[in-house]
């Protein structure tokens, strides 16, 4: 695997079936993580119906997270009704430490990203103009455009903690 992008799934706290079939794994509003329909390892080569489609244009080698929540998501003045909560952001970051340590992922821009990050590195495909994450309610102090940077030194921060 040579990298992970982060997502909400803009839907409510705990996932779906049909959000297991496009990610490999989902922290609900507990921090708790569920497996998806499909292990990373099957978008190394993806074949239709065969692998977890999160990703438009980048699914090929990489690993889906997906935080269950931001349904109603307008702005940060308007965050629906199930805005990301502080334990679940944690957990998730604490558990892409773990896949990154796992599959020997280095914790950079071109490796970890979010949705959104993705989406403006690769404009031609249908991740462009995806909006996740551009906006974390613990911290809502992190703008749009800085928050790839937050979730990746949140990332670092853990692998360190957990050698």
């Amino acid at each position: 695997m040579k990298r992970i992008v982060i997502h909400w799934t803009a839907g409510g706290y705990y996932p779906t079936d049909y959000e297991k079939e496009h990610y490999h794994f989902l922290i609900d509003k507990d921090g708790m993580v569920y497996r998806g329909k499909f292990k990373p390892e099957d978008n190394l080569i993806c074949k239709p119906g065969k692998y977890a489609a999160h990703t438009g244009g980048g699914n090929t080698g990489s690993i889906g997270v997906a935080i269950c929540a931001m349904a109603g998501f307008k702005s940060k003045n308007q965050v629906g009704k199930y805005p990301i909560q502080k334990k679940q952001f944690e957990s998730t970051m604490e558990f892409c430490a773990e896949l990154a340590t796992k599959y020997k992922i280095e914790i950079n821009p071109q490796n970890v990203m979010t949705h959104y990050e993705f989406g403006l590195k690769n404009p031609k495909t249908t991740s462009a103009g995806k909006i996740d994450i551009t906006f974390i309610p613990p911290y809502s102090w992190v703008d749009k455009n800085e928050a790839g940077s937050f979730i990746r030194s949140k990332i670092k921060w853990y692998k360190l903690r957990g050698k």
